[in-house]
């Protein structure tokens, strides 16, 4: 039998039949069927197909190895290196920092960023599926509509001329990249931070009596006396304390409901779109879920008079407390601390030290541009302070409380402030 193959076909001559062939398991199996036509057609139908699909293998081929090629040849230009990224965001009208695969309708920051990163060349694009691949993390989970002056993540990246730049051409105007630094390649932001700093902004009529008339809220302003007796209520949280009826799902015996504060105050009040506001900000060693904003809350019902002064005493004992969660607007991650970091490495003469002097201006620029504005205009619109204090009232501040605790999901149980973003 005299015959020869085209491709996957094969061609006899002694019995006019067309046979087509595949290789599996190391066998070929034959299929023979009989030609409808003349032979001559079949045979220009069966060169042309084989023709078509060796060079649609050849191009996918030379396309695979152009792509391989172009990929190692950035990696030898620009090797990946471990790095911080200093950001700065508002966070209206996103669900958070951080990503969710699977979850596209629900836009976070990192979500944005990541893509960023994508399209400016500074990772693969493989990466984007699997962010374990540039060892990403970030130093603090910030939840829905909550902002960031200095957010810091860890990456590894591909170190592209003007990397901030470039990335920065990608984002929004209401994200930015403001500073990098080289790391060590241990180096993981949220285990190595010492410290979290956030700010929270209100209107001071927060701090008027519950038989105030809040109607009028630019005309209120803060008496001198209220905001130092506002002050001594802060500074009791200061310390080491138990603040298991300050979040979700934590038992009175949880080792991880103690937290260490540090700083806790409410600054002098200022003017802004004829209201009165005022910021507090507190400092410490973590915060978990709704931490922050209750620790307001609780502050705010004694000020007002739904609560007596020595709840806050209370609620660090082992019965549950009922305690307000003020609302998230106004809340801020200002800075994370890497003190222990910087006295390890910053001076070795081989990495820098973690702190942003340098990019204080373009902090302050981007609060001024981005959150601040963001905060009053969404809070002189839509009342959310005002609205939250009159909820004040159902609260049961003298007994222990009925069990009140949000179903969160357990994986948020340690959770950074900035992940409820309170």
């Amino acid at each position: 039998m005299f015959s020869f193959y085209i491709g996957d076909i094969c061609l006899c001559y002694d019995c006019g039949y067309f046979l087509y062939s595949s290789y599996e398991g190391g066998l070929y199996k034959l299929w023979c069927r009989m030609s409808e036509g003349s032979s001559d057609q079949q045979t220009a139908k069966l060169l042309k197909r084989a023709n078509e699909e060796n060079k649609d293998s050849a191009e996918r081929a030379a396309k695979r190895v152009k792509t391989d090629a172009e990929q190692t040849e950035d990696e030898k230009k620009y090797p990946k290196k471990k790095v911080v990224l200093l950001l700065a965001y508002s966070g209206k009208g996103y669900y958070g920092m951080q990503r969710n695969p699977g979850n596209s309708q629900f836009r976070t920051i990192e979500d944005d960023l990541v893509t960023a990163l994508i399209k400016s060349g500074s990772i693969p694009e493989n990466h984007g599926d699997d962010m374990k691949k540039m060892s990403f993390q970030r130093c603090a989970r910030t939840d829905k509509g909550v902002s960031a002056a200095g957010q810091v993540v860890s990456l590894k990246v591909r170190l592209i001329e003007d990397i901030i730049e470039k990335i920065n051409e990608h984002l929004p105007p209401q994200i930015r990249v403001l500073g990098l630094k080289r790391v060590t390649q241990g180096f993981n932001s949220k285990n190595n931070c010492d410290a979290r700093t956030y700010s929270y902004m209100l209107p001071t009529v927060a701090f008027s009596q519950k038989d105030n008339d809040t109607g009028n809220m630019a005309a209120f302003r803060v008496e001198p006396g209220t905001l130092k007796r506002v002050n001594r209520l802060f500074a009791l949280y200061k310390g080491t304390h138990n603040f298991h009826n300050f979040t979700s799902q934590k038992a009175a015996n949880d080792p991880s409901a103690r937290r260490y504060i540090t700083e806790m105050s409410c600054g002098e009040p200022f003017i802004c779109s004829n209201h009165e506001f005022a910021v507090i900000t507190v400092r410490g060693q973590s915060f978990m879920l709704h931490q922050i904003r209750k620790m307001i809350g609780l502050v705010i019902a004694v000020i007002k008079g739904y609560a007596k002064e020595e709840v806050i005493e209370r609620s660090w004992g082992k019965e549950k407390v009922d305690v307000p969660k003020a609302p998230g607007l106004g809340l801020v991650l200002e800075r994370v601390h890497f003190d222990r970091y910087n006295k390890r490495f910053g001076g070795d003469g081989l990495h820098e030290r973690l702190e942003w002097d340098s990019e204080e201006e373009a902090i302050k620029a981007f609060k001024e541009a981005h959150i601040y504005p963001t905060i009053v205009e969404t809070e002189c619109q839509e009342g959310s302070m005002v609205s939250w204090m009159s909820t004040l009232a159902i609260h049961d501040f003298e007994a222990t409380a009925a069990e009140t605790r949000d179903n969160k999901d357990p994986k948020q149980e340690n959770a950074e402030e900035g992940n409820d973003s309170d």
